[in-house]
């Protein structure tokens, strides 16, 4: 049985290669060809020995998620749906600025956490990737982007943040996450900043310490509701974990944060979250977090529920946390022609959790109910 050397960080690989019978350096010299060449042909990799080349053909493979499509924004987004199997894919999207060239990875085939307003998380859950899967989202990018580099551009930088928040909680998957992480980090891999990674979450307070102390990069909080009442309906997890214990989680990570400050999303819903009162409830939940906010139109998608706040309302919801001492900005929407935007990531997932079963159901109870029809188990 073959291995996937894509599943494994420095650590994971120099310990397999030991299992070989091979020196430490071997495994360094392997990432660099996968990772930093973005090779997956061992006859290619032409400073190791024939004889570990022909081993490594026998025993191992390099096998990111094939690419079922790829696609372009009108305003250069870019959307890769890649195939994890089972009838499953996973949308990664890369977005270019003037300043840097970010990827946002998924790491769930679906999302386990059922938030109201995400388009992924109305179509359920079907399992946890693989650190290979995940790890191997920014090894096809780098190699499609490099494709179409210009010539005299070869070699050039052009994925330099990685967001982990595509599909699914990436807390929820720690034991695949941190590989990759840790792959993204090393010098022999991608070599990013921790400052130039960001992990997003719904709020897994166990998760948020455990990432603290094993590899804090910069950390975003997908926030969305200034009270329990409200956040315990948009995000259900603050029903395991309230804001009081998230806030008190958000503090403790700061201890170890590459950042001195805390991400808080919030996507902007009208008439649900986005008052004047939704504001100042904001500033004194946050009152002892050093923190910036982001602010995100929602992206609408079918039978969502929700509208988006209009352009007006977010300005002076912004000015009131800014007069408040926070730095606030507003994300401008991108790939949204594609479905590329926040919020709007699918994917094809096939529903373990039965999620949809279940939601239908419940709309047709509720229908049969107020026609005046009596239900019976």
């Amino acid at each position: 049985m073959t291995v996937n050397l894509l599943d494994f960080d420095a650590e994971g690989l120099t310990a397999w290669f030991a299992q070989q019978g091979e020196k430490p350096f071997r495994a360094r010299q392997v990432l660099r060809w996968m990772h930093q060449r973005g090779e997956g042909d061992f006859n290619a990799m032409t400073d190791i020995a024939k004889s570990l080349r022909e081993k490594l053909l026998a025993m191992a493979t390099v096998s990111p998620a094939p690419t079922i499509s790829d696609k372009l924004s009108d305003d250069g987004t870019r959307k890769f749906l890649f195939d994890v199997g089972n009838r499953n894919a996973v949308e990664t999207v890369f977005i270019p600025e003037d300043d840097r060239g970010t990827l946002c990875i998924s790491s769930q085939a679906g999302c386990a956490l059922e938030c109201a307003f995400c388009s992924t998380g109305r179509q359920g859950f079907n399992r946890n990737l693989s650190t290979a899967e995940i790890i191997g989202q920014l090894w096809q990018a780098n190699r499609a982007l490099e494709q179409d580099l210009p010539p005299g551009k070869a070699g050039e930088r052009i994925i330099s943040n990685v967001v982990l928040m595509g599909m699914g909680e990436p807390l929820a998957n720690f034991d695949n996450l941190f590989p990759a992480l840790r792959l993204m980090l090393d010098d022999n891999a991608y070599g990013l900043s921790r400052r130039r990674v960001t992990v997003s979450t719904s709020g897994i307070v166990p998760a948020m310490d455990r990432l603290a102390q094993a590899c804090p990069v910069a950390l975003a909080v997908s926030l969305h509701a200034p009270t329990d009442g409200l956040r315990d309906k948009l995000v259900p997890i603050n029903r395991k974990y309230p804001l009081a214990e998230l806030m008190s989680a958000c503090q403790r990570y700061l201890v170890h944060a590459p950042r001195d400050f805390i991400t808080f999303e919030y996507v902007m819903l009208d008439g649900v979250n986005d008052s004047d009162a939704d504001a100042r409830a904001l500033l004194h939940l946050v009152r002892d977090v050093p923190c910036k906010f982001n602010l995100i139109p929602f992206n609408p998608f079918p039978a969502s529920g929700f509208h988006r706040s209009p352009a007006d309302r977010v300005r002076r919801f912004a000015s009131i946390l800014i007069d408040g001492g926070i730095v606030t900005t507003t994300r401008r929407t991108r790939g949204d022609d594609i479905d590329a935007a926040c919020g709007q990531l699918a994917g094809k997932v096939q529903d373990k959790s039965r999620r949809v079963l279940r939601a239908a159901g419940a709309a047709a109870r509720s229908a049969d109910t107020s026609a005046g029809v009596e239900l019976h188990p």
